[in-house]
């Protein structure tokens, strides 16, 4: 697998030329020199793959606004982020960053079904999107879908409906699976780094994302979206137990080839920390002691027998510095070739696990709920993981199920708290998302510590990014005025 990223570079060509007229090459064609055509499904979807997963690491600010983790006091505190006065600028890395990944899944899918009715790749391509695209939603609401990628046909994409996008997501799903139904060509096992060939996975891993987002719109429908619930259960369920959604083109200890995530919280290949300014936050590590969790010192390292945090947007003068400060843990940062997950295994659980406790799918709550905690545990790598989680299901009163309560808020909240401790800088797009879904945290001093912030809770969204007012003005003009504390995604009650 580790041949893989010797296409990388020649698929990213692709970003560049696509679209434009090949007229002049018809004499004295370079048949070496990348094009349109020569770059190939086969080429362009591991290389988009890649670069879905390299998405994952960019949410440091929401690992911050989030309470995991807190700038030590070794650097100037971030003024824009901790202050929440986040500005048109504040998202236009990230924007770009998805946009062309999707454009790179687009031509991926477009060109396996054209070229030889690939439905494997074009399967996969699109619960790719799926994700990321619920993402973008998630993020900034109204986006460019319908004609984001048709550049000859609309220059100034129009923006789509977030709804209208959330509902044709799920028709996208289920072609998704009708493709990735039907038998794969030989070498799709051999450029797909996610499943290996494992079809049914890819199914599994559509079923987790519809119930994602039926899960996120849980607080304004008005009844079980039944249909959607018989779809998952008609093909084959969800991601269960050690089925994470991850990725893993053969990641090595070498520069531009770590796992991602190693890349952005672990350390560099010289053995130095990959980011000198972030730690542990006093708020998850709270949290993790009260409870006397063991996966503390998976998420964490101890620093002389202790674990030591700070204060989000606290003062540099009254944090510790970096050398005494708690730094990223072997749960999150493993090694230069770990997986890059997309979605681990135990966040499938937990959706799973409310989803019983709404009466969505069948099963017992308790033991759906349990299963997500011990998942977390073993997937985190603590040692004898079962047996600790069970202790820790027994013995935290944040965790035994008998505090669960009786209702069905009270469990779903039960369950998702349990939730936001497992995805501790792991997912923290997912966690604020059930935040603005449920506001299920009774502690909010998560909340930044900047004498100089401009709210008191989180904002609700971004911003759009300032390069969509200079390039694509018109289109995102017709959103009117944003604010990122009112103007809230449709999903939020």
């Amino acid at each position: 697998m580790k041949t893989i990223y010797k296409i990388f570079s020649i698929a990213a060509i692709i970003v560049s030329i696509a679209g434009c007229s090949k007229d002049y090459l018809d004499v004295n064609d370079n048949p070496n020199t990348a094009t349109d055509e020569n770059i190939t499904p086969e080429l362009l979807f591991p290389q988009a793959t890649n670069a879905a997963a390299a998405l994952q690491p960019g949410f440091q600010f929401l690992n911050n606004w989030m309470g995991y983790f807190a700038s030590n006091g070794d650097y100037s505190r971030d003024q824009t982020e901790t202050s929440y006065a986040i500005d048109f600028n504040f998202s236009n890395t990230l924007w770009f960053n998805y946009y062309n990944t999707l454009f790179d899944l687009y031509l991926a899918k477009t060109k396996s079904l054209v070229a030889g009715g690939d439905t494997a790749i074009a399967g996969a391509s699109m619960i790719l999107s799926s994700e990321l695209f619920q993402d973008v939603v998630d993020i900034w609401g109204d986006a460019p879908y319908a004609q984001a990628f048709n550049t000859n046909g609309y220059q100034h994409p129009a923006y789509d409906d977030a709804q209208s996008i959330y509902n044709d997501l799920l028709a996208t799903l289920d072609t998704a699976i009708t493709y990735m139904s039907n038998p794969a060509p030989l070498g799709f096992a051999s450029v797909d780094i996610v499943f290996q060939g494992d079809q049914s996975k890819w199914i599994r891993a559509a079923n987790t994302l519809r119930l994602r987002i039926l899960i996120r719109q849980s607080e304004i429908l008005g009844s079980a979206p039944t249909d959607q619930l018989n779809k998952i259960q008609e093909t084959g369920g969800v991601l269960s137990a050690g089925e994470s959604f991850s990725v893993n083109p053969g990641y090595q200890n070498e520069v531009n080839k770590q796992s991602p995530i190693y890349a952005s919280i672990g350390y560099t290949p010289q053995g130095v920390k990959a980011v000198a300014s972030e730690d542990a936050n006093n708020y998850i590590l709270n949290i993790l002691e009260l409870s006397n969790d063991p996966r503390i010192g998976r998420f964490f390292l101890e620093n002389n027998g202790n674990f030591i945090g700070n204060e989000y947007g606290d003062d540099p003068g009254n944090m510790y510095p970096g050398a005494q400060s708690s730094y990223f843990g072997p749960g999150l940062v493993g090694s230069a070739s770990q997986d890059q997950w997309i979605i681990p295994s135990f966040e499938s659980l937990f959706l799973k696990a409310e989803a019983i406790a709404r009466g969505w799918l069948p099963g017992d709550v308790r033991t759906a709920y349990e299963d997500a905690v011990t998942e977390s545990f073993v997937w985190l790598g603590v040692p004898d993981a079962e047996n600790e989680a069970a202790a820790y299901l027994q013995n935290a009163d944040i965790a035994n199920w008998d505090n669960a309560g009786s209702s069905v808020d009270e469990q779903v909240d039960f369950i998702v708290y349990q939730k936001y401790i497992a995805l501790c800088g792991i997912d923290p797009l997912e966690a604020w998302s059930d935040l603005r879904r449920l506001d299920f945290l009774e502690d909010d001093s998560y909340i930044s510590d900047n004498p100089s912030k401009i709210s008191n809770t989180l904002p609700v969204r971004l911003l759009y990014p300032q390069t969509e007012y200079t390039t694509n003005a018109e289109s995102v003009q017709a959103e009117g005025n944003i604010n990122q504390f009112t103007s809230k995604i449709f999903w939020q009650p």
